[in-house]
């Protein structure tokens, strides 16, 4: 167990109460394995009010499970995903998308995590070229793991240029939650109404045990979800205890409440330490990239777990989470002060 709070990952908190109390409800009598029960049902309910009639929601295990399925949903055997060299899919899913689909990542290199519509352009030239693979899914992450938000508009401006060149657009929604509270907009205004084509919705990052989403926003997209989730080993048996932890997130905008709370944990650090830290990232979310030395670093770790982001640059990376305490961040505030007297 780790002792203090810790702001390694927002993956290290608990379940949120609310979750916890819709997985002993979902407990109680038998239910028909497989999604075919009353609270996958809710779920995808709650899924078609947040992001359309159009919307299907698939309840997942995990984030990369999430994604790879949702890109497979996309790709032919010769295709390629543009994303950020920064992007999940890319650097922390141990090359899934590669092994399991056997794509091709078409990576850029930016210097805050996001793809500008430029970027996409810059890799179309290959498309009709049969010595390449052909750019098919621009795929993004929001927040992005710098932290950063896409706006609806440079959402919308990057679907815009996808479906001109005859592309799909995936997000990575591992903390779309948070994108959307720190916008103060709802979660498809970010998503169906910007022009998102799939993405995965992710749960675990903002109170749940352990529960994520595909959600596919393109219904010709739709027919193969059933077997590739079977064949990405992401259906559960007793689906109702991932579905009912879902459904609580979208119950009286719970995800909202943890993500804000996250998001204004983070900006009250931020604030704090930005006379006497330079911070390597906007923050815009639930994370704080500040710049320490390397005396700095290894003295603030015998006090708090956190994640260096950087080594050769001094970037740590802070991130918060739906418990996070206004006294748990004094408290890291006051050690990082106390490096720099």
């Amino acid at each position: 167990m780790i002792h203090g709070k810790s702001f390694g990952s927002d993956n290290h908190a608990g379940v949120h109460p609310d979750v916890m109390a819709a997985i002993a409800a979902a407990n109680v009598g038998d239910a028909v394995a497989y999604g075919t029960d009353q609270w996958t049902r809710e779920m995808e309910t709650a899924f078609r009010t947040e992001f359309g009639e159009q919307a299907s929601a698939y309840a997942m295990f995990n984030g990369t499970g999430a994604n790879v399925v949702g890109l497979g949903l996309m790709l032919r055997s010769f295709d390629g995903v543009i994303c950020p060299a920064s992007a999940h899919i890319n650097g922390h899913e141990a090359g899934a998308a590669e092994r399991v689909l056997g794509t091709k990542l078409l990576t850029v290199e930016t210097e805050d995590g996001k793809l500008r519509p430029a970027d996409v352009l810059g890799q179309l030239d290959a498309l009709g070229n049969e010595h390449h693979s052909q750019p098919k899914v621009v795929s993004i992450s929001q927040v992005t793991e710098c932290g950063t938000l896409y706006t609806a508009d440079e959402v919308a401006a990057l679907a815009a240029v996808a479906h001109t060149h005859g592309l799909y657009l995936h997000m990575d929604g591992a903390r779309l939650a948070n994108a959307a509270a720190e916008a103060d907009c709802s979660l498809r205004a970010l998503t169906t109404d910007a022009g998102v084509d799939v993405l995965s919705f992710g749960g675990t990052k903002n109170g749940a045990l352990g529960a994520e989403a595909l959600v596919i926003l393109r219904p010709e997209l739709d027919a193969s979800a059933l077997f590739l989730r079977k064949q990405g080993m992401q259906l559960a048996s007793k689906m109702r205890f991932v579905a009912a932890q879902l459904t609580a997130l979208l119950t009286d905008n719970l995800w909202h409440r943890n993500a804000g709370h996250a998001n204004a944990m983070s900006h009250r650090l931020a604030d704090a330490i930005t006379p006497h830290f330079q911070l390597h990232y906007p923050v815009q979310s639930n994370a704080v990239f500040p710049i320490l030395t390397e005396k700095e670093v290894l003295e603030l770790g015998h006090h708090h777990l956190f994640s260096v982001w950087d080594r050769p640059t001094g970037v740590i990376r802070l991130v918060t989470s739906f418990d996070t305490t206004p006294d748990d961040v004094d408290a890291l505030v006051t050690t990082l002060r106390s490096l720099r007297p």
